[in-house]
């Protein structure tokens, strides 16, 4: 492949080309443009820099931006952390209550097998006071 020079490739962006728009009736001349491929890619980059511009200054000062995620005022990512925290804590609770109740649902129905504890206690003696 060969390489381009870029000599030639700057001599094929500033050709000159001519765009006419026509009137499909009467074939009159209705608007007539003089273009380059350098001044076509000027001017997509520009509206695209504009069009991003635009998009970027609408979302930033505007009411638009508390609608993105994860974007919000300080009091509101405070209260999202509480009330995270609480629903944390709450879920825990609905747990253990879970269990307390399967539990009890066990010991109810006499399905426990309780194991005997075999091992002896050592209880201390009561020390007797002389009076």
């Amino acid at each position: 492949m060969a390489l381009l020079d870029p000599v030639s490739t700057w001599k094929r962006l500033r050709n000159r080309y001519r765009l006419v728009v026509m009137n499909d009736d009467t074939y009159e001349e209705v608007v007539t443009f003089k273009l380059s491929r350098l001044s076509v890619y000027l001017a997509f980059c520009t509206i695209f820099v504009l069009l991003v511009g635009l998009t970027v200054a609408l979302i930033v000062f505007t009411d638009l931006k508390y609608y993105m995620p994860g974007y919000g005022t300080q009091t509101q990512k405070k209260e999202m952390q509480q009330l995270k925290i609480r629903v944390d804590s709450l879920e825990l609770s609905v747990k253990q209550k879970d269990q307390f109740m399967k539990n009890l649902k066990t010991i109810l129905s006499g399905d426990v097998k309780a194991q005997l504890d075999t091992t002896q206690l050592k209880v201390p003696e009561v020390e007797k006071i002389n009076e």
